[in-house]
């Protein structure tokens, strides 16, 4: 009990009591003498059409993205697997993305999007367009993209750690026994790079909600209605002092984090558990 003191103080000190207190705050009303309310502040952020715009936004970017970008990660640490040279050069390539500068990356992405910018460009050359990428229903697919591009290295890496982890013996006895390439995923790559899937689950969710800081740099504070996720909601909440507000919005935005976080861990868990 001696040696946990200082780690329960820490904890209590900057975890509990701040949570407490914050969620506490969400139960009342106005920042000097505040008065109790109860789930008034829940009810009004609820029915709020602009918090609900950036719930609805961030629910369909991750439930497009974290697919997409586990498929494609996938895909290319088989690839690189298959591999006979220059493996380390792709896994290098890959991994690009992670190192460079948050403010680069925004800046870039935005030129290339922008109306009259080399992507409008270059679909020039087949169609005839005349969009304003970022100020259009194509953002949500451009924030999509952005994470994919962005996230791709390090799912990538994990995935391919754990191809390498499979023993070889378990090819050469589907081979004798004639499996197919399908089958030979579906039985034997797909249960043994399961646990490894559910940690890049796990933390492509946790990445797809700090995809934020690009979007920001990109689209501003009040970006088109398809870019416009809940961290938007609670930053704009935050320039204005509204604090219920965004106390409100950040335990709604907590609960569906562990909700989300809970529940793949237990398909993850179900997935082994029926494979093993």
């Amino acid at each position: 009990m001696l040696f946990l003191i200082p780690s329960l103080l820490g904890m209590g000190i900057f975890y509990v009591i701040p949570l407490v207190g914050t969620f506490l705050s969400t139960l009342m009303s106005g920042v000097i003498n505040p008065t109790f309310v109860g789930l008034k502040n829940y009810q009004e952020l609820i029915t709020n059409p602009i918090f609900r715009l950036g719930l609805k936004n961030t629910l369909i970017f991750i439930s497009m993205a974290v697919p997409i970008g586990i498929l494609v990660s996938l895909v290319i640490a088989l690839g690189i697997k298959k591999l006979s040279t220059h493996k380390r050069l792709l896994q290098c390539i890959v991994l690009i993305p992670l190192v460079i500068p948050t403010a680069s990356v925004a800046f870039f992405w935005k030129k290339f999007f922008e109306k009259n910018g080399p992507f409008t460009q270059l679909l020039s050359y087949f169609v005839s367009t005349d969009v304003d990428w970022l100020q259009s229903n194509w953002g949500l697919f451009i924030m999509v993209f952005i994470y994919v591009w962005k996230n791709l290295g390090y799912n990538t890496i994990l995935f391919t750690a754990a191809l390498y982890n499979i023993p070889d013996s378990y090819y050469e006895s589907a081979a004798l026994d004639g499996g197919s390439g399908w089958r030979v995923f579906r039985y034997i790559t797909l249960p043994c790079i399961l646990p490894t899937g559910g940690i890049v689950m796990i933390m492509s969710i946790m990445n797809s909600f700090k995809v934020f800081k690009e979007i920001y740099l990109i689209a501003d504070a009040y970006p088109h209605e398809s870019m416009y996720l809940l961290q938007h909601y609670m930053n704009n909440v935050f320039n204005k002092l509204d604090y219920q507000k965004l106390t409100t919005a950040a335990y709604i935005f907590l609960v569906l984090v562990i909700i989300g976080k809970k529940g793949f861990q237990f398909m993850v868990r179900r997935g082994c558990n029926s494979e093993g």
